[in-house]
């Protein structure tokens, strides 16, 4: 259904007519708690790729590993395109989208007019949204803990707790982003 947007005051709504969605909710301050929900997922993305991740015993024998060294491990032959995709997916569009939102609202969250190429910018963190799987990638690992428990002792590093962080870190981040707040914001330059 197509709307005619108006200027809303902090704390109004505006939701669809046809069937009550939320579409807009400025509020005061958000875009400085995205900037500061970005950067902690920046810090926590960085210690969850090389932290030890996991920790597999089983019969006198273990192995630890981090995403890293996992991908790593897989780097070689005709399967070193699907350990990139794994990186490229669970590490480098989050932190991608985490700094492209950073270069976005750094300065509207500091009152100033938006970085140059900031509509390209900010464009891409919403094209690249579906395809940020951080969030998938751990509720995977989560079932697949399930199916080995029974098979080895396994204990959760440092990294999988990071991550699990980072789900919440980036729900916070979501609550917080208008993405119609942020287009009016950078064409008001």
């Amino acid at each position: 259904m197509l709307h005619h947007t108006q200027q809303l005051s902090d704390g109004e709504r505006a939701k669809c007519a046809r069937c009550g969605s939320l579409l807009i909710w400025p509020r005061t301050g958000a875009f400085l708690h995205v900037v500061a929900f970005s950067f902690t997922g920046m810090i926590l993305m960085i210690g969850a790729i090389f932290f030890p991740f996991l920790k597999i015993s089983a019969q006198g024998l273990s192995h630890e590993s981090s995403i890293f060294g996992v991908a790593m491990a897989f780097s070689d032959g005709w399967i070193a395109p699907l350990a990139l995709a794994v990186l490229a997916m669970i590490v480098a569009l989050p932190v991608f989208r985490f700094a492209a939102l950073i270069y976005t609202l750094w300065p509207l969250a500091n009152g100033r007019p938006a970085y140059r190429h900031s509509t390209t910018v900010f464009r891409l963190v919403e094209e690249l949204q579906p395809w940020a799987m951080a969030e998938i990638f751990i509720i995977g690992t989560a079932v697949a803990l399930v199916k080995v428990a029974g098979l080895a002792s396994v204990s959760l590093g440092p990294a999988f707790w990071a991550f699990c962080v980072l789900i919440i870190v980036i729900a916070l981040k979501n609550s917080f982003m208008s993405n119609w707040t942020i287009w009016d914001a950078i064409s008001q330059k």
